[in-house]
């Protein structure tokens, strides 16, 4: 997938936030997982929600803030952090410069 020809999606629940469809989705068919690219402004985030889905993000840019039932957790660039299916989360972007993430969605046994 040619970075040109990444694509805008709206994700629900997102504010501030501007996501390009890297691979599944619209972009292609992958089968088990998604992945984009997200870019949060300043104040940026999404609010809390549970999917069944395996999340893993991995920060490019900036400080991202990820808000669980048992965790709060601030990544800066090169970290990381994986949220198991049906884990409740929270993006907040609390600094004063644009924060950019890899997000890969991924289906598990349990819900593909």
């Amino acid at each position: 997938m040619p970075f040109a020809d990444a694509k805008p999606y709206e994700a629900k629940a997102h504010f501030n936030m501007t996501g390009l469809q890297l691979h599944g989705g619209a972009a292609n068919q992958t089968g088990l997982l998604t992945c984009g690219l997200s870019h949060f402004l300043p104040g940026g985030g999404a609010e809390r929600s549970v999917s069944p889905l395996e999340k893993f993000y991995f920060v490019l840019a900036g400080e991202i803030t990820i808000v669980t039932d048992d965790r709060e957790v601030t990544l800066s660039v090169n970290d990381s952090v994986w949220l198991a299916a049906g884990e409740a989360r929270s993006i907040e972007n609390r600094s004063n410069e644009v924060a950019t993430m890899v997000v890969v969605l991924a289906k598990n046994e349990a819900n593909a």
